[in-house]
């Protein structure tokens, strides 16, 4: 670990730092697998959720970003290479055969719902930790993972 003069325990900033590392390897999965519907979406609503999925993938570049800076921020390192991604994500693989929109509707919704999930379980394990700026970033990225999950499942909502 790097030095750092954030008055959060070594120890602490340690677990703070494997935690966003997780979640930096499954926001970058994330974002692959947005780009991966994108790419392959077929069908009627084509241009719609060709463009929604790119909006899902660009929209989550930031998050990306803002989490593996807030890593090096307290002193780590941040491990974002696609080989460490893979290797790390523990969102499901996207299914690579489904060309149908509805089915990439389906497919991005439940790993969007699964992400959120995780990222709302570390905002809790952040606050414990005694970081409130990596819960606030964590807040936003729930806020922003929530909003894009609306988007994606109001396709298949009645």
């Amino acid at each position: 670990m790097h030095t750092t003069k954030i008055d959060i325990a070594k120890g602490n900033r340690e677990k703070l730092i494997g935690l966003l590392n997780q979640r930096l390897a499954d926001a970058a999965d994330l974002r692959s697998q947005a780009k991966q519907a994108h790419w392959n979406v077929k069908g009627m609503n084509f241009i719609a959720l060709h463009e929604l999925f790119d909006r899902v993938a660009a929209d989550l570049e930031p998050i990306v970003d803002d989490i593996a800076e807030r890593i090096t921020t307290l002193g780590g390192m941040a491990n974002g290479t696609v080989r460490v991604t893979a290797q790390s994500s523990t969102l499901a693989e996207y299914p690579l055969e489904i060309t149908d929109g509805a089915d990439h509707v389906d497919a991005l919704s439940n790993v969007l719902a699964d992400f959120a999930k995780k990222v709302r379980a570390d905002i809790d394990a952040a606050d414990e930790l005694g970081d409130a700026g990596t819960a606030d970033l964590l807040t936003g990225v729930s806020r922003t993972t929530d909003k894009l999950l609306w988007f994606v499942e109001a396709h298949i909502q009645s």
